[in-house]
């Protein structure tokens, strides 16, 4: 298991502003900067913005920080790094209270830096299961609000975990007459589904297994079809009735997977709220997927935060964003901008020529 940075190996590698800044850059631009408008290599550094760069093409600037999820953000680096760092290295996960008190910030503020961070983790690029897949149904109570009492209600959650052999790491193959021992899980996907019924759960299937995969589950009717169709679309289906039987005796590992998401739910967070539930969903399949490589889950978790539009708290909340916003007004002049030449206009060809050139692939 990669071990992740301590205290005092953090606080050495990112001590300030700067060396956060330039570990964003390397990882936002390994092959070095370029330009979101015209895809140009050539760029200046700016010496009158923090960590912005200027292109020598369209004269756009561009900073570290814009378009991904840190977009407009008033907080310093120093503090979605910090916060990066606890989700990573925090096993059962961490409160909006709990962060607030540990960076120094109103829980107001660590609560939308924790759901801003929950949004980037769905990775857009992630592979779907395949090999054989446990896949089955439960159901969580939730609230509404803070209160204390009983809960008003459940929602239904489907889950699928990809199985492998706990020696070799590769698939089991198909035995519809046995019972797969000495197996472990590699990858969890969670998600909320409206019901129980044929169209959620293919939805959920299509969504998250690849084609051809054998789908452990019980005798639940809503899994029929799956297994016909097109070649290339179909699964195999391996139902195993239940019955009266304890469900975890024949899917052992979905059910494992939820005990300790609902642990984990009511331990850290004092039970599910409904509305962000898809959310909590995907923080701790994050977590599970990554259980063995605690290291890796910092850089990751910043890698997807640049690669994520930009989420603000309308977009947290559900609300739609302010009408100057959605459509800005026409500008009736070219927008003037702040350079180390003086101000300039917008579309013109002079640059700061005494920046520092950052020459690209394609400069010769």
């Amino acid at each position: 298991m990669s071990r992740p940075r301590s205290l005092s190996q953090f606080q050495a590698e990112f001590p300030d502003e700067a060396a956060c800044a330039e570990f964003l850059i390397r990882h936002r631009w390994p092959a070095g900067f370029v330009c979101p408008t015209c895809r140009g290599c050539r760029a200046a550094r700016l010496r009158s913005r923090a960590y912005t760069f200027e292109c020598l093409g369209c004269g756009r600037q561009t900073s570290v920080t814009a378009g991904t999820i840190l977009h407009r953000t008033k907080l310093p680096l120093t503090t979605w790094f910090w916060t990066a760092h606890l989700i990573a290295t925090h096993s059962n996960g961490i409160s909006a209270l709990q962060l607030a008190t540990q960076l120094g910030v109103k829980e107001d503020t660590a609560w939308l830096l924790l759901h801003k961070f929950r949004a980037a983790m769905t990775d857009r690029e992630r592979q779907q299961l395949h090999g054989l897949v446990e896949i089955d149904q439960t159901e969580i109570p939730f609230r509404t609000d803070d209160s204390a009492g009983a809960p008003e209600g459940r929602v239904v959650i489907i889950g699928a975990v990809e199985i492998v052999d706990r020696i070799t790491g590769e698939a089991p193959k198909t035995d519809f007459n046995r019972t797969y021992k000495n197996t472990r899980p590699r990858r969890v996907r969670l998600a909320v589904i409206a019901d129980e019924t044929q169209d959620s759960i293919h939805a959920f299937v299509r969504e998250n297994i690849a084609p051809g995969t054998t789908l452990l589950t019980d005798g639940h009717s809503s899994y029929l079809g799956l297994n016909e169709g097109p070649e290339t679309e179909r699964y195999v289906l391996d139902q195993r009735v239940v019955g009266k039987m304890a469900a975890h005796l024949v899917l052992f590992w979905v059910h494992r997977v939820f005990s300790l998401m609902k642990r984990w739910g009511m331990g850290t967070f004092h039970g599910f709220r409904a509305k962000h539930l898809d959310r909590y969903l995907e923080e701790y399949a994050f977590r599970f997927n990554r259980r063995y490589w605690r290291r890796v889950s910092f850089e990751r978790i910043l890698g997807l935060a640049l690669d994520h539009q930009p989420h603000g708290y309308a977009a947290v909340v559900g609300r739609k964003p302010r009408p100057n916003r959605a459509n800005p007004p026409k500008r009736l002049a070219p927008r003037q901008r702040k350079t180390a030449d003086g101000m300039r206009r917008d579309g013109t060809e002079t640059h700061a020529m005494q920046e520092t050139l950052l020459d690209g692939p394609d400069s010769a």
